[in-house]
């Protein structure tokens, strides 16, 4: 048995189309109906046209990701009725066209933080890149969010003020526009491009998080699965909730799913194995405290969805992702608990490569960020490898 190898495809507008996708090794694809506003229902005739298009180049259409939870559910706001409603049709629909694993986050406002999606690595490559200093000067010098120095020392804020000083106008905008519109636009985020005044709109969504803190958060999500989870399985539908990307507080915002100890709340919580995860080896490991192989082999049962990628951690807050055969991951212990989970359930785990390298051709396409086609590809090859080793050594083949 062998993972199921996906790349993730993000519909017509995507400048990796699905002919790319299929000479990469690939097999199946992840995507979702992104055409589609947040909270509408996904309707048997739409899912159907993606599913028949990407089958006629020969993939199956894996996982879907995502079916955005809308902020009125995590608000827990009384118009989350109506919009799980719809959630539950959708996934009725996708469970009457033969597609079996969701993908949803539970992120408030802010689904990923990155603050240079241009890093330059030493061999000409690019990688996108967490730095804690210029997270806190867009926090709290351009940003301006009220009550934001209560969460950073004296000496961080002393820091970003020196960081914040040395930065042109230029650069501090372009800062923001990457925090807020670039690295979600893409994914279906509170505030799309064509937002002149994106900031002030942002700073009008983080404020309705003033009173919902992590039980507040917590209990929201708890409210959702318990109207979903039943649907899924009832149609055999597997959930996969996301973790959050980086796995620690920012914006003053909740974060309820960052580690270990959260996701063993969420399965004891609602304990169906439909209740599962996504494990993000990338989001994780932004965090020294996160063992991933032990987390997969903790939550194997609940494991739907695998996205293999490694971060590296510089000691003072920053990361930024490391080559799937780099940083602080081992990627080669990751899947070889994957195969050992497989060996015990004889059931295939859907992965896919996440945030490749921008690389050769990739610099003449306009892909979005952490998506491009040359470096993913480089990621496919090398997990493929892996398992091949893997399987080898324990006289799988």
């Amino acid at each position: 048995m062998e993972l199921v190898k996906t790349l993730r495809w993000f519909g017509e507008g995507d400048s990796v189309t699905l002919d790319d996708i299929r000479q990469t090794g690939a097999t199946g694809v992840v995507t979702a109906l992104h055409h589609i506003p947040n909270g509408e229902v996904w309707t048997v005739g739409e899912i159907r046209k993606v599913k028949e298009k990407i089958e006629s180049y020969g993939l199956t259409w894996e996982v879907v990701e995502s079916l955005p939870v809308t902020e009125e559910i995590k608000q827990g706001l009384a118009e989350r009725e109506s919009v799980i409603d719809n959630y539950i049709k959708s996934m009725r629909n996708l469970a009457g066209c033969g597609i079996k694993t969701i993908v949803y986050n539970f992120m408030p406002v802010l689904d990923w933080a990155r603050t240079n999606l241009h890093y330059k690595l030493s061999d000409g490559r690019e990688a996108m890149y967490f730095s804690a200093v210029d997270f806190a000067v867009f926090d709290l010098f351009i940003l301006k969010r009220p009550g934001a120095e209560r969460d950073y020392t004296a000496v961080q804020v002393a820091r970003a003020k020196k960081r914040f000083g040395e930065m042109t106008n230029k650069q501090a905008e372009e800062l923001a526009y990457n925090i807020i519109v670039v690295t979600q636009g893409f994914i279906d985020g509170v505030v799309d491009r064509g937002s002149e005044n994106y900031k002030e709109l942002f700073l009008s969504y983080l404020a309705k998080y003033d009173k919902i803190g992590k039980k507040e958060l917590r209990d929201n999500l708890v409210y959702f699965l318990k109207r979903v989870i039943p649907v899924a399985e009832e149609v055999g539908i597997n959930m996969a909730i996301h973790p959050d990307d980086p796995p620690f507080d920012l914006l003053g915002l909740p974060r309820i799913m960052s580690t270990a100890e959260d996701f063993e709340w969420l399965a004891e919580v609602v304990p169906s194995v439909h209740n599962g995860f996504t494990l993000c080896a990338g989001s994780l490991s932004a965090r020294s405290d996160n063992d991933i192989p032990a987390m997969a082999e903790q939550f194997a049962g609940r494991l739907h969805f695998v996205h293999l990628r490694s971060t590296k951690r510089l000691g003072n807050g920053d990361f930024y992702e490391a080559g799937h055969l780099e940083g602080d991951v081992n990627l080669v212990e990751v899947i070889h608990t994957l195969h050992k989970i497989m060996h015990k359930t004889h059931q295939p785990i859907p992965v896919r490569p996440d945030h490749g390298h921008r690389m050769l051709d990739d610099f003449h396409r306009d892909s979005n960020p952490g998506y491009p086609l040359i470096g993913r590809m480089k990621a496919l090859a090398e997990i493929s490898a892996i398992e091949k080793a893997v399987k080898y050594f324990m006289r799988e083949m």
